[in-house]
């Protein structure tokens, strides 16, 4: 349990992409984006009972948009709270309420184009604000841990690595701890995300177990983990996105003065316009013969 002079902040982003989910449903229907929501309020109401100074919020990723489910605005504004019947701790009502009239009010709007792709550079970017925004709230004397749980369920996309790579070394920075619970495909750029910050990288064997897995490896905190027994480090992927085609290479080329990297060789590079000098080949240079004089 956390004492009243340190704040725990846990930021949960959460893949709400309606197309993959759509699919998801066709492929397992005993787990849904409906199922995944309910283990997300599980954790959240565990969070916020653990200490009354814990802080939490919520972010929807969608492709190219993001969207803060809690707080909402309607508890910015201070609007009325209804208490709990039925002797709830009257937090948590009043969060598992927004949830669900945030996801209903964001799955009711209409959807365009058939991306099933997660851009989450913008969500963890978002996250970090309120992070800053609630450290600089701080009173004197209070200790501040941060961390970011990401709850990821399309595949990556190369087009957010620069993106991507900016939002996690702002978060070495400002030792923020970042977290990954992957239900589908492995992530790349999320496994370097959580090597570098120092979090925790999980891929659910059991999708229908995820409360359980959510409980056990995110619930607790960086100081809580060194006690307990957690799975084993995953193998980090630390291919790069070629700033030409958005492909992850291995081997490429470097561009000496911005560091843009590409898998075909450029005499200019295409993103700061430096030309580079090409060494000319040399030519072989040719031996005189020495001329023997008779004596």
């Amino acid at each position: 349990m956390a004492s009243d002079d340190e704040i725990n902040i846990l930021v949960i982003v959460i893949d709400v992409n309606p197309i993959w989910w759509g699919q998801q449903a066709q492929r397992e229907p005993q787990f849904t984006l409906s199922t995944c929501l309910d283990s997300l309020m599980v954790l959240a109401n565990a969070h916020l009972v653990m200490s009354r100074t814990n802080k939490l919020a919520v972010i929807a990723n969608l492709y190219q948009n993001s969207h803060f489910l809690y707080p909402s605005k309607q508890w910015k504004l201070g609007d009325e709270i209804s208490t709990s019947s039925d002797g709830k701790y009257e937090l948590l009502s009043v969060t598992n309420d927004l949830f669900a009239e945030e996801i209903k009010n964001l799955m009711d709007r209409k959807v365009s184009g058939s991306q099933t792709e997660s851009l989450l550079a913008v969500s963890l970017a978002k996250a970090l604000c309120y992070i800053h925004r609630v450290s600089k709230d701080v009173q004197a004397g209070q200790d501040v841990k941060s961390r970011i749980l990401v709850i990821k369920a399309a595949e990556d996309s190369t087009l957010q690595y620069m993106n991507f790579m900016n939002v996690i070394f702002a978060a070495q920075k400002k030792n923020i701890l970042i977290d990954a619970c992957v239900l589908d495909a492995d992530s790349g750029l999320l496994q370097q995300a959580c090597d570098i910050t120092g979090g925790l990288y999980l891929r659910i064997p059991q999708k229908i177990a995820l409360t359980q897995y959510l409980l056990w490896v995110f619930l607790p905190d960086a100081d809580q983990r060194s006690q307990l027994l957690l799975p084993p480090p995953v193998h980090v992927d630390y291919r790069a996105a070629c700033f030409c085609h958005r492909n992850l290479i291995e081997i490429g080329y470097v561009c000496s003065v911005c560091l843009s990297i590409f898998c075909n060789f450029s005499p200019i590079c295409t993103t700061c316009e430096t030309a580079f000098k090409m060494p000319l080949p040399q030519m072989a240079k040719t031996k005189k013969k020495k001329v023997k004089t008779a004596i």
